[in-house]
């Protein structure tokens, strides 16, 4: 089942992304380290926030992946909005939550009528996800090198978008 999570959900989000900076350090800007000292109510109010929608994949009671929807708080760019810490649970992988995931988000953004396109982020050489996105249908349209730095090594970004039509 994927909805979107609650308040109630915090401690299990919590948990879920300590665990996803930690098995991918390279594909996340935020650390373990960073992320661990913020204390629930921080993540109670990311699951809360009116400019974030985060998606759970659950089986049973268990938060085994996540998805997130950053949208855009400048008029300018309310067409925008940004997919973005996207993690399945080792124990779930293989079993195609991550699609169900990203297109559970596309649905949510196609509910928001001012939104014409998402992007999303990808760590160069993370071939499963890279190839995730493109067959839900993201394209590359740039590449940031250095984005990210774990410990002395650098990570290059590739930049993904589509646009929302019905599909």
């Amino acid at each position: 089942m994927i909805r979107p999570l609650q308040a109630g959900d915090a401690q299990a989000y919590r948990a879920l992304m300590l665990e996803a900076y930690g098995a991918y350090p390279q594909a996340f800007t935020s650390s373990v380290a960073e992320r661990a000292a913020m204390p629930l109510s921080w993540w109670e109010k990311r699951v809360s926030s009116a400019l974030d929608r985060l998606l759970g994949a659950f089986e049973g009671d268990q938060l085994a992946g996540i998805v997130g929807l950053a949208f855009e708080p400048r008029e300018k760019a309310w067409h925008k909005a940004t997919l973005f810490g996207m993690y399945v649970s080792a124990a779930y992988q293989q079993r195609g939550l991550g699609r169900q995931l990203v297109e559970a988000a596309l649905e949510q953004a196609r509910g928001q009528p001012r939104l014409k396109l998402i992007q999303l982020t990808v760590t160069a050489g993370n071939d499963a996800a890279l190839a995730l996105y493109q067959r839900c249908g993201f394209i590359q349209y740039g590449l940031e090198p250095l984005a990210v730095r774990v410990g002395e090594e650098y990570f290059d970004k590739i930049h993904m978008w589509r646009e929302l039509k019905d599909q």
